[in-house]
C-alpha cells in the first residue's frame, strides 16, 4: 500500500516554467508536422531525425544530407557550424559515422531544447562562436481549425544575435537531400535506390519564396512514393545550389561545405539533368549583415507532398521491391485535396502565415499561462503529439482513423480500436469535428444489424481481420454510446446525432442482450476488453460502463424522440447500478465476482483493478454524473491510489511487458492486496499504462484527492524525462499510444469543466488556485480562457472566448 507522500507540497504545486534538455537527452524528440501528414522531429541537440514523412512510422530514419549550418564572417575569419550540438556517444557503426550524417563537421559544444506546444526551441551554446543562435520551430496548430492544423510543414525560424563588438555577415543554409523514392539507407550508409532515378531539384522563386522543389520523374502519380518536397526561405538574400556536385567517394559534401565556408554564399554547379541514379542533394541559403548587439532573423519552410498511403491497415504490404508488380490500392491523404505539390504547401504557408501564426501562439500563450503545475501542462500538451504522428491518419474524404501506435515502422494494432480510444479526450475537445467522424465509422459501418460492433474499423477502410476480433468488446461497444453522448453536447449538433442514433440503438441493446442475460442491469456473459482478454461474471470495468452507456442512451434516446427505448434503458440502468454496487462492492472498492477465479484464465477477481472505475470518470467528464453511490466511488479511486501506486519497482516481480523498472514511481493496472490473486491473472494486470494512469489521476482529482491525483502526473512526467524516454512518445502497444491522451481529463478534472452545448452552456469549478486561477478551455464550437480571481473579497469570473462561439 502506497501510504509514503514521495514529492512535497511545493513540488506537487510547481508552476514554474517548462524543463529543458541538454544534449544528453538523447531521447527527446519533439515532432514537427500536420494531423494526418507525419513527421520530422527535433532532437536535443538540434539535429533532424526520424524522417517520417512517407505515411508510416520511420523511428531511427535518417535523410542523409539534410540539416542546417551557419556561417559568420566577421571581415577577417570566416566561421562555419553546423546547427546542431556535439554528437553524443555511443559512437557506434560497423564503418564509422558516414558522411551523410555530416558528423565529421565542426557542430556547438552544447544546446538547450524546450517547448511550449507547438513550439520547440533550441538554444546553441558555444563560447568561442562569435554570435548566438536560438532555433523556433513549429507547424501551424489551431483548435477547431484541422485543415490548417493538417499541413504537412515545418517552420525553422533561427534568431541570431550579434554579441561582439564589430559587423557580422551571417548565413545560414538548409540542405535536404532528394527523398522522392527515398525507402531508407543500405550498406556502407548509401541509400537504397529501388525507386530512384530521375530525380529533379528545382530552383523556385515566387512570391517572396526562395528554394529547391525537390520531385521525380519517375514515379508516377498512383505509386505510393510518388510526391514532392520543398526547402525554402522567406528571405530576401538568398543563394542556391539546386545540385550539389554529382562526383564520386564524398565530394559532394566536401564542395558543398567548402563553398559554403568561403564566404556563405553558394554557387549554383549549373547542372540542368535530372540524375541518374543517385538522387542529389540541394542547398538553400540566406544571408544577412548583423551590427554589435542587434538580432536577426532567418525563417526556412521544410513542406512534404506524399499523398498516397497504402489501402490497407498492413502497411508492411507495401514492402515489396520494385519489381515486383503487384497491384497497391492507394488511398488519399486530406492534404492531397487541398494542395498538388509541397510548393502548393509552402506557398499557402506563406499566403496565410499571420493568421497561422497569430492563433497557434495564441493557443499555446493560453494553455500555458493557465494555473496548473507546470508538469500537468507538459502531460496535456506533450500528447497531443499522437494525433500528429502516424499512429493517426486522415483521408480525402474526411474519414479520420487511427491505430493504437506504432512499430517502429509501421502502425500498430488496427482500426481506431474502440476499447482503446475509449481513454483518449483529447481529440474530442481540439478537433471534434474528426472525433465525430470516429462515431461515424462506428455507428454507419462497423455496428451490424444484430448490434454487434466491429471494435477494429474493418469495414471503413480494409486490412487483414485481426486474431482478437471474433468477440465484440463489451468495454469499447458501451464506451462508443458513451462518446455519442459526449460529441453531442459538445457540438449541440441533435441532427447529427439523432443520424447515428440507430446504430447506436442497436449496440446499446446488443450488449443489454448479449452481456446481461438475466436483465438485472450487471454484465454477466462473456466480456471481451481492452486487456486483450475475455472477463467472466459480473466486474467492474464492464459493469459501470455498461451502465454509463444506458444513462447516455437514455439521453440520447429522449432527445431522438425514440421515448420507449429512453425509458427501457433508464428502467435497467436504475435497476443495474442497485445491483452492481449490492453485487462488487467489497467496502473498500469494487470486485469481479467469481466463485472460482482460476475456472477462466486471465481474470482478476478480488484484486483492486486500476480500471475498475474508467466509465464513472468518463460520465464525469461527459456530464452524466454518478453511477453509483459517491461515497463509494470516492472511496475506491483512493483505494486504487494506496494499493497499486508504487514509489520503487526494485522488488516488483512482473513476468510481462516492462515499462517502468528500479527506483520509478508508477501506477500498476491491479494488485491483490488481501491475496487471492487468480493462477494466471490477466496478462497486463502486473504493468504500468500511462493511460490508465491519467484516468486515475482525473478521477481522483475530480472526487478531491487533489494531490494524490498530482501525484500520479507528476510520476508519469518524471519518466519521461528525454535520457529514459521521450517526452513526446508515452509508449504502450506502440509509439505514441492513443491512450495516453486520457491526459487532457486532468485538465477537465482541475478546472472542474462541465459543458452542454445544446444549451450553450459551459460551467467551471476549479479544484486547486480558486482565489486566482486560470486555464484553457474548449467545446465543439469554441475555445478560449477562464479566470476567477478574488479581488477585494469578491470572486470575480470571466469566461473569454478567443475563437469560434458560444
Amino acid at each position: 500500500m502506497s501510504s509514503v507522500k514521495p514529492f512535497s507540497k511545493d513540488e506537487l504545486h510547481d508552476y514554474g516554467p517548462q524543463r529543458s534538455y541538454g544534449r544528453e537527452a538523447t531521447e527527446a524528440a519533439f515532432l514537427l508536422g500536420g494531423i494526418g501528414t507525419g513527421n520530422i522531429s527535433v532532437g536535443s541537440r538540434g539535429n533532424l531525425r526520424d524522417w517520417e514523412i512517407w505515411n508510416r512510422s520511420a523511428k531511427g530514419q535518417k535523410l542523409p544530407y539534410s540539416f542546417f549550418a551557419v556561417s559568420v564572417n566577421d571581415g577577417s575569419n570566416v566561421m562555419t557550424r553546423v546547427l546542431e550540438s556535439q554528437v553524443t556517444p555511443p559512437f557506434k557503426g560497423s564503418h564509422g559515422l558516414h558522411p551523410g550524417s555530416v558528423s565529421g563537421l565542426p557542430r556547438f559544444k552544447d544546446s538547450r531544447l524546450s517547448s511550449e506546444y507547438p513550439f520547440v526551441k533550441v538554444e546553441f551554446l558555444d563560447d568561442g562562436y562569435p554570435v548566438q543562435v536560438e532555433l523556433e520551430a513549429y507547424t501551424p496548430f489551431i483548435p477547431h481549425e484541422p485543415d490548417d492544423s493538417g499541413l504537412p510543414l515545418a517552420v525553422f525560424k533561427y534568431t541570431v544575435e550579434n554579441t561582439g563588438d564589430k559587423p557580422v555577415d551571417v548565413s545560414i543554409a538548409g540542405s535536404m537531400l532528394n527523398a522522392v523514392g527515398f525507402t531508407g539507407e543500405a550498406d556502407f550508409g548509401w541509400v537504397t535506390h529501388d525507386y530512384y532515378g530521375q530525380n529533379v531539384n528545382s530552383l523556385v522563386n515566387q512570391d517572396g519564396l526562395n528554394g529547391i522543389h525537390y520531385s521525380s520523374n519517375k514515379l508516377g502519380d498512383s505509386s505510393l512514393f510518388h510526391g514532392s518536397h520543398v526547402i525554402a526561405t522567406i528571405e530576401s538574400d538568398v543563394t542556391v545550389k539546386p545540385y550539389w556536385h554529382r562526383s564520386r567517394w564524398w565530394d559532394n559534401l566536401r564542395e558543398f561545405w567548402d563553398d559554403f565556408s568561403k564566404d556563405g554564399r553558394l554557387t549554383d554547379l549549373g547542372y540542368t539533368e535530372p540524375s541518374k541514379i543517385k538522387p542529389d542533394a540541394g542547398s538553400v541559403a540566406a544571408s544577412k549583415s548583423i551590427n554589435p548587439g542587434e538580432k536577426k532573423d532567418f525563417t526556412f519552410i521544410i513542406a512534404w507532398y506524399f499523398p498516397n498511403r497504402l489501402k490497407n491497415w498492413d502497411q508492411r504490404k507495401g514492402d515489396c521491391g520494385s519489381d515486383c508488380g503487384c497491384h497497391q490500392e492507394v488511398a488519399k491523404n486530406r492534404y492531397s485535396v487541398r494542395f498538388s505539390n509541397a510548393w502548393d504547401v509552402a506557398k499557402y504557408y506563406m499566403d496565410k502565415r499571420e493568421h497561422l501564426e497569430k492563433f497557434s501562439r495564441k493557443f499555446s500563450k493560453t494553455l500555458y499561462e493557465s494555473t496548473l503545475p507546470s508538469y500537468v501542462l507538459d502531460a496535456v500538451a506533450s500528447n497531443i503529439t499522437v494525433l500528429r504522428s502516424n499512429t493517426c491518419f486522415w483521408l480525402e474524404d474526411g474519414s479520420f482513423f487511427g491505430y493504437e501506435g506504432c512499430f517502429d515502422d509501421a502502425g500498430c494494432c488496427s482500426g481506431n480500436c474502440t476499447h482503446v480510444w475509449n481513454y483518449a479526450q483529447t481529440l474530442a475537445f481540439l478537433f471534434p469535428s474528426l472525433e465525430r467522424s470516429m462515431r461515424e465509422t462506428e455507428f454507419l459501418h462497423e455496428t451490424d444489424e444484430d448490434g454487434k460492433m466491429s471494435f477494429r474499423a474493418f469495414n471503413a477502410f480494409p486490412g487483414p481481420i485481426s486474431w482478437d476480433v471474433v468477440e465484440a468488446a463489451s468495454d469499447g461497444q458501451c464506451g462508443s454510446v458513451m462518446r455519442l453522448y459526449r460529441e453531442w453536447k459538445l457540438s449541440g449538433k441533435t441532427e447529427w446525432m439523432t443520424g447515428l442514433w440507430p446504430g447506436a440503438k442497436r449496440a446499446l441493446d446488443y450488449a443489454c442482450e448479449v452481456w446481461d442475460h438475466n436483465g438485472d442491469g450487471v454484465p454477466e456473459g462473456k466480456q471481451h476488453n481492452t486487456y486483450d482478454i475475455t472477463f467472466y461474471g459480473p466486474n467492474p470495468l464492464s459493469g459501470i460502463l455498461f451502465l454509463a452507456a444506458l444513462k447516455s442512451g437514455y439521453m440520447l434516446g429522449e432527445a431522438a424522440g425514440d421515448h420507449e427505448s429512453a425509458e427501457k434503458y433508464l428502467s435497467l440502468y436504475e435497476k443495474g447500478r442497485v445491483n452492481l454496487d449490492k453485487t462488487l462492492w467489497n467496502g473498500e472498492y469494487y470486485v469481479q465476482n467469481l466463485e472460482d477465479v482460476n475456472e477462466h484464465k486471465y481474470q482478476h477477481g478480488v484484486g483492486c483493478l486500476s480500471d475498475q472505475l474508467l466509465g464513472q470518470i468518463n460520465s464525469h467528464l461527459m456530464g452524466v454524473g454518478y453511477m453509483l453511490p459517491p461515497e463509494h466511488v470516492r472511496d475506491a479511486v483512493l483505494s486504487v491510489y494506496k494499493h497499486n501506486f508504487k514509489t520503487d519497482f526494485n522488488d516488483h516481480d512482473n513476468t510481462q511487458r516492462t515499462y517502468v523498472l528500479n527506483d520509478e514511481m508508477g501506477l500498476l493496472a491491479c494488485t491483490w492486496p488481501n491475496g487471492g490473486r487468480p493462477d494466471y491473472p490477466f496478462v497486463y494486470s502486473h504493468e504500468v499504462w500511462p493511460g490508465i494512469e491519467y484516468h486515475v489521476a482525473a478521477h481522483l482529482i475530480w472526487e478531491g484527492h487533489v494531490d494524490e491525483g498530482l501525484t500520479i502526473v507528476k510520476a508519469v512526467r518524471d519518466r519521461q524525462d528525454g535520457v529514459k524516454r521521450s517526452p513526446w512518445n508515452e509508449v504502450e502497444c506502440g509509439h505514441h499510444y492513443s491512450r495516453s491522451m486520457a491526459s487532457w481529463g486532468v485538465l477537465l478534472s482541475l478546472s472542474g469543466f462541465k459543458f452542454d452545448m445544446t444549451k450553450s452552456e459551459v460551467e467551471f469549478a476549479p479544484r486547486i488556485n480558486k482565489e486566482d486561477f486560470s486555464s484553457f478551455w474548449s467545446t465543439g464550437t469554441a475555445w478560449g480562457v477562464y479566470t476567477q480571481k478574488l479581488v477585494d473579497g469578491k470572486l470575480v469570473k470571466e469566461t473569454k472566448v478567443l475563437h469560434g462561439s458560444l
